[in-house]
């Protein structure tokens, strides 16, 4: 099964995360099928996650993370 969700990356005390498309029975830092966005949680909270690649692979049977699905409602509020 295929799962949005967040693979952490950054260095220590500075993360950083990329919004990916993975198999949800490997590890979050296996190697992905694709990247669809990115949010950096220092500063300003940047949020960039491209909603059509996402609507394609939910479309395909992917399901979002409880944390994507969050930072998806925090991007469309923020576009208003």
């Amino acid at each position: 099964m295929l799962k949005i969700r967040l693979r952490r990356m950054g260095s220590a005390h500075r993360p950083f995360y990329r919004v990916v498309v993975a198999d949800s029975r490997r590890v979050p830092t296996s190697s992905a099928v694709e990247e669809v966005g990115h949010f950096d949680p220092t500063g300003s909270q940047r949020i960039a996650i491209d909603v059509e690649r996402v609507d394609h692979w939910v479309g395909q049977g992917a399901q979002l993370s409880p944390t994507v699905r969050r930072l998806l409602k925090q991007q469309a509020t923020s576009a208003s």
